[in-house]
């Protein structure tokens, strides 16, 4: 149920951020910063409690690469962020295509690729980013707060998330192709 409302809530998050009304920019911000919330407590509960399934582990990292993506997206069209700001956004999204693919060609292999504790930080950094940059000017200003130092705040952290998706993209890449070159005939 939390990663189908995760998908639920993105056109709203787009619609809002895409009006640029400091209202809507600051909804905007509070409606990604709960679905990145409910990323968090969608795995835990669902182990705590004994509710994993195959969908939930299906929708989980759907959930998150729309929501990502969708967000990368809007704030890139609405120039809210620096052009510099624009690479570790593609650097991001071709790492979750790239990943998204390798686990798609392991799990037909019947190999996992368990999530690790740097790709969780770099979950953080990342949603972390986003959120401050769906604020926006109108929507910084509309909580007191200055939008140049938001900016600069959201971008770093985007870097750092960048960083950390390199990292532990090729750190996924290599045992995938560990996997299909000792399996080859």
């Amino acid at each position: 149920m939390l990663s189908v409302s995760r998908i639920a809530v993105i056109p709203l998050i787009v619609a809002l951020a895409s009006l640029h009304i400091p209202i809507c920019d600051t909804l905007a911000c509070a409606l990604f910063a709960a679905a990145a919330i409910t990323d968090y407590f969608d795995g835990k509960l669902a182990r705590n409690w004994g509710q994993t399934s195959e969908l939930g582990r299906m929708l989980d990292p759907i959930a998150d690469k729309l929501l990502v993506a969708a967000c990368l997206m809007v704030l890139v069209a609405a120039n809210s962020m620096s052009a510099a700001g624009l690479f570790p956004a593609i650097v991001i999204m071709l790492r979750e295509i790239l990943i998204s693919g390798l686990r798609e060609y392991l799990a037909s292999a019947r190999v996992g690729l368990p999530v690790t504790l740097l790709a969780k930080w770099k979950t953080g950094f990342q949603m972390g980013a986003i959120g401050l940059l769906l604020l926006g000017p109108a929507g910084a200003a509309t909580i007191g707060l200055s939008w140049f130092p938001n900016l600069i705040i959201g971008e770093g952290l985007l870097w750092m998330a960048a960083t950390l998706t390199l990292v532990t993209g090729w750190n996924y890449l290599r045992v995938g192709i560990h996997h299909a070159t000792s399996v080859a005939p």
